[in-house]
Order: structure tokens, then sequence, then C-alpha cells
């Protein structure tokens, strides 16, 4: 007995929603990173206003590029490759809606909400428990949404890309929910259950695997569909993609009391977070070197493809950032980092270089497809993107690690009688310079996002066609 099969399209309206979103709110996020930067410059800039006030604009903007600009694109992302690497569609339209609705719900509340100063006072874990209770919601649809797709898939096969799309979404649903334990006392303030070095314990097992699930395992699962995609040829070693699955995910979980370096916190956690830290530049490295030869036999292509370009460079900070990461752990190089802009400059160069360019690659390489073109409007518009980016980045990164270091040794700068060389306001002085380098360079990066915003939207106007566009039977070649 035979049947005809039902034509089945992929869903990807919600696609194209969080690709527009991710634009807007990158350029909302690293505008108010360029504002609060030129604050340090210029104090006066916050005009005595409460709400413009560093402080309450600083979380504003962690939110917004993290949350806001990155979450869109993990999200968005991540439904367009299960669908296509599963030969399916996604397993609830609404349920899908939902997650895009919810999700910028959430981001607008934390618009509203923290410059008013409504904050749990948490490290990427501001937002107050009625917001965190609407994220646990739109989570846990976002869950249904992509391992139901799994699930209905029509191949037996599941791509590695969706094992660490899969394993950013638990993790994160285990950290949200475990740092946010609160007690409510009204609408808009609760208490942690938790105290002292135990909440600052939990507070950095949660805020760095944020950094390493959510700007890390989600950002590789983009990688590994991405590069090979552009690049037209496999990923280099499909083995080592999965010894690098495993060994990033037994390891990341232990190294957040690295932040906690010469605190409350017992010794012995400080140097398991050490050690942890250390041992996880093996596997970070290994999937890095995966995704960079994947270009074995096609490194021409770098010269003509600037979307490879964004790509491969965002793997070339990766790799940067993932050995300074651990090179920072060492307590005795700690020490001299600790609490000083070097950290910024190492958190930026994982931000904006690794983050933000394999996104905007990504962007770039997905948007086209979703429109039924087979590029942007403006290739060499990219090729601009990519070089502003790319020397923005560089001036900022550069000018918070001299700072950082100048500071680390004005600090601990001691006369022969064991009183400081330096005071406070000194190392102030000697660093305010260096700021306007970091406001210049967000500048950059700012100018770079405004031209892929004009880009994305001449692509947009010159659209062949937005019509669903059929699943194929995985005898085929996936939708690209």
């Amino acid at each position: 007995m035979s049947a005809l099969r039902i034509q089945e399209f992929y869903n990807d309206r919600v696609v194209r929603q969080f690709t527009v979103m991710t634009v807007v709110w990158g350029i909302v996020g690293m505008l108010v990173g360029v504002y609060i930067a030129a604050q340090l410059y210029w104090p006066s800039l916050n005009f005595d206003i409460p709400w413009l006030s560093y402080g309450r604009l600083r979380p504003l903007h962690t939110n917004a590029v993290i949350f806001a600009f990155g979450g869109s694109a993990l999200i968005g992302t991540s439904l367009y490759v299960v669908q296509r690497t599963s030969h399916a569609r996604l397993i609830s339209d609404k349920l899908a809606a939902f997650v895009f609705w919810g999700w910028q719900a959430v981001i607008v509340l934390a618009a509203i909400t923290l410059p008013l100063g409504i904050t749990q006072s948490k490290e990427y874990a501001e937002l107050e428990w009625p917001i965190d209770l609407l994220i646990t919601a739109v989570w846990v649809s976002y869950a249904v949404v992509f391992f139901g797709t799994i699930a209905k898939r029509r191949v037996k096969h599941i791509y590695v890309a969706n094992w660490f799309y899969g394993a950013f979404i638990i993790t994160i649903a285990l950290l949200h929910i475990v740092n946010n334990i609160a007690i409510p006392v009204g609408l808009t303030k609760s208490y942690p259950v938790y105290s002292g070095a135990v909440d600052a314990m939990v507070q950095w097992w949660y805020g760095h695997n944020a950094v390493g699930f959510f700007l890390t395992a989600g950002f590789l699962g983009m990688m590994y569909y991405y590069v090979p995609k552009q690049v037209g040829r496999p990923i280099y070693s499909y083995r080592l993609s999965i010894v690098h699955f495993w060994a990033l995910i037994a390891i990341y979980m232990w190294a957040g009391p690295h932040h906690l370096q010469y605190t409350a916190l017992p010794d012995w956690a400080q140097s398991l977070g050490m050690v942890f830290s250390l041992i996880l530049l093996a596997p970070s490295w290994g999937g890095a070197i995966n995704g960079v030869m994947t270009l074995s036999g096609a490194w021409y292509k770098l010269r003509t493809d600037p979307i490879i370009k964004f790509l491969i460079v965002s793997i070339s900070f990766y790799m940067m950032s993932t050995f300074e990461g651990p090179m920072m752990s060492i307590k005795t190089v700690n020490s001299l980092s600790h609490y000083t802009d070097w950290t910024i400059g190492h958190v930026h160069s994982g931000a904006l270089g690794w983050v933000a360019m394999i996104t905007i690659g990504s962007t770039y390489a997905m948007l086209p497809r979703l429109l039924g073109l087979k590029e942007m409007w403006s290739v060499r518009l990219v090729d601009t993107h990519f070089w502003i980016h790319t020397i923005g980045v560089v001036f900022y990164i550069a000018a918070m690690w001299i700072a950082g270091v100048m500071q680390g040794l004005m600090w601990r700068a001691t006369d022969d009688d064991g009183t400081l060389t330096y005071t406070f306001v000194e190392s102030l002085k000697a660093t305010y310079p260096y700021y306007l380098g970091r406001f210049l360079g967000g500048v950059m990066i700012l100018s770079g996002m405004l031209i892929m915003a004009w880009n994305t939207w001449k692509t947009w106007q010159q659209a062949a066609s937005t019509e669903p566009v059929p699943v194929l039977p995985p005898a085929e070649p996936a939708h690209a």
C-alpha cells in the first residue's frame, strides 16, 4: 500500500524574524556600549540623570549584546540549522512564534527595568524574578521546538552542530534556574537563597558557564554548520568534532572559580578552577583548529569571499581568547590582571572578535538564502564591514590590554618602606588616554553594524522570494 507524501516546507519565517532582530539589537547594544565608553572619557555625559549613569547602563549594554544580539542569533541560526540537518519542519509553528515574541519581550523588559535600577546585582543575571520566570517559559518552549524537531528528523544521523546547540540549550536552562533561585519580597525585588562565598561561587559557576555555553558552545554549533557550508567542504575532522564536544562540555562546567582568585572562596576551589581552566585549552584549540583546517585546499577563498574572512578570523579570536583566559586564571598572573582593564580587553576579544564576527559572518551567509538570493546586495560592503570591524576590535582590545597591565603594575608598586608608590587617582589619570582609544574602537565597530543594517535592508528589498522552501528528502542534498 502506498500513499502520496504531503509536501512539507521549512519554517523560515521565525528564522527571518530572529535574523532581523539580531541586526537591530546588535546596533542597540553596541550603541549603548559606545555611549558608556564615552562617559569614561567625558563623565559629564551622564547629565546627572540616574538612568543614564554608567552603573545602570553597563548591565543594559551587556544584556543587550549577549542576550539580545547573541541570543537572537543563536536561536535563529539553531532553528535554521536543525531543520536543514534533520530534513524536517519545526515541530510547532505556534511554539516557535512564542519563542520569538517571548524573547523580544524579555529584552524590552530588560531595557526598561535596568536603567530604572531594578536589578538583582548579579553579573549577566541582573533581571528580577518576574522576568526570570518569563525567560524560563521561553527557554523551555525553545527546547521543545529544537529537540522536538530533532525527534521527528528524517535522517538517522544527528549532525554535530546540533550537539553543540543542544548542550547550550540544556546547560543554560540549568544555570539560569539554579543561579536565580530567590525569595520575592515584591514585584521588583527579591533576595537570593544563597549568601556570602556560596552566593559568589554559584554566581560565577553561572557567570563563567554563561560564557562557556551561551557564548561558546552555541556559537561553536554555528561554526560547525556555516564554515563548511560557506567554504563548500566537509568539516576537516568529524571525529575531532565529537572529541571536541565531549571534552568541552565535561571540562567547562568546573572553571568558574577562577573568577574568585584571592577571595574568601576556599583555596582548593580556587585552585580547582585554575586547573580546569588550563585543561580547557586543549579542547578549545582542538575545535578551533578543526574549523580553520576546513579551509584546507581552499585557502584562496579568503581572498575573494569576505564572509569566509569573518568566519575564519572569528575562530582566530576564539583561539586567542581561549589561550588568554586560562593564562589569566593562573594565580600569579591573576594577581596582576584581576580588577584591571586587561580583563575588559579579554572579555571583548571574545565578545567582539569571536561571538560578533561568527554571528555577522553566519548572518551574511544565511540571509540571502532565506530570501531566495545567491548573495548579499553588496559583497563590497561586506568586505568593508569586515575591515572596519576587525580594526575596531584590535584598537579596542589593545587599548584595554595596555591600560590593564599598566594598572596592575601601578597598583602593586611599592616604595622601599612598603608604602604604595601610586595613589589610585594617579592610576586613573594614567589610564585616561586609553579610554579614548576604547571609545574610538567602539565607534568603528558600531559603524560596521550600521553598514550591515544598510546592506541587510537593500538585500531585503531585492528579495527574489520569501516563499516557503520545500523540505528535501534525505537522498537529496540539504537546502543551503
